[in-house]
């Protein structure tokens, strides 16, 4: 099945944007008449029928029929990660996470952080492109990348589980926390988090876990967190 992506579909155009409408169009070859399947990024999938195209760049259709809830993902991660100095590490984070059901990602700039700046466009559509070669429907959320001072400040009042993770040896693993309940994780940059971040963190309501006694790159920590709330949730 080939997914395309029009999020306008929720206020009720029967029209794909351009760069969908493009791939349709000139790259699949779809004409009137044909049926295609649309996705909304809130978990809705569509059945559509092709019935005009205008030009290069205008495909209009009519909606068959609708199905909810499609690759809705079986829990809620909030993943906080800092952009490490290679980004095809965290762009290859992102796309196996959304593949996996991630909920939401934010991005932040921590004191040992080597790369201070993302390009949010760039990051989005490695995510809506993730999300239609794995056949979901729900598109994970993306902030805007911030400081991690910011970041600590927005989330004091969030009362779901929140945690970060760090080096030192004398927390419990994730495992020993994690219920299936909405959780927020943090996950640093490569130099670890600072002693003083880490108090700022506990003084926002996070604690402390390890992932293991392994030192882990920060996309590899990442990706064991998402694999680990999957992996709980499909087998519980």
């Amino acid at each position: 099945m080939q997914l395309f992506y029009e999020p306008a579909l929720l206020e009720g155009t029967t029209q794909l944007n351009e760069v969908e409408a493009h791939h349709c169009i000139h790259v699949l070859r779809k004409k009137p008449g044909d049926k295609i399947h649309i996705v909304d990024g809130k978990g809705g999938l569509y059945e559509v029928a092709i019935t005009e195209i205008q030009g290069r760049k205008r495909c209009h259709f009519e909606v068959l029929s609708k199905q909810e809830e499609v690759g809705i993902p079986p829990y809620e991660l909030h993943l906080a990660i800092a952009p490490t100095k290679n980004i095809s590490r965290i762009e290859w984070l992102l796309e196996k996470a959304t593949e996996l059901g991630i909920s939401e990602i934010t991005p932040f700039i921590a004191q040992h952080s080597e790369r201070k700046a993302v390009k949010q466009e760039r990051l989005n559509k490695i995510l809506i492109t993730a999300m239609k070669q794995s056949l979901r429907a729900s598109l994970p959320k993306l902030n805007e990348a911030r400081s991690l001072q910011q970041f600590l400040k927005e989330q004091a009042s969030n009362q779901d589980q929140k945690y970060i993770a760090h080096l030192h040896p004398d927390h419990e693993h994730l495992s020993a926390h994690y219920d299936g309940s909405p959780m927020l994780v943090m996950v640093g940059p490569e130099g670890d988090f600072s002693e003083q971040e880490i108090e700022a963190a506990k003084t926002a309501g996070f604690k402390g876990i390890s992932l293991g006694s392994s030192r882990l790159r920060t996309e590899t920590a990442g990706m064991l967190v998402v694999a680990f709330c999957n992996l709980y949730c499909i087998s519980g």
